[in-house]
């Protein structure tokens, strides 16, 4: 199985970003699990460059949310260096 990303959705397609090298993958939207949205990271198998299965995989996608609400707490607790005392 690959990892894959949905990275946006748009007109009833989704794009998808495949592997480590992130190649883009565009799939009818109806293909995907229910509660799929973007960035939400799935397990996909293949097979002659055709998707034949699709599996969100709950984990990943939970660390990745978890990661950004780190970053972005972290960005909002740093401050800003134009700010005058």
């Amino acid at each position: 199985m690959n990892k894959a990303v949905i990275d946006r959705m748009e007109e009833g397609k989704a794009v998808l970003l495949v592997g480590d090298d992130q190649v883009e993958k565009i799939i009818a939207a109806h293909l995907l699990p229910p509660d799929s949205v973007e960035g939400t990271w799935l397990l996909i198998t293949m097979k002659e460059d055709e998707i034949t299965e699709i599996i969100i995989d709950h984990e990943a996608t939970k660390a990745a949310k978890e990661r950004i609400k780190q970053r972005q707490a972290k960005l909002l607790n740093r401050g800003s260096r134009f700010k005058q005392d």
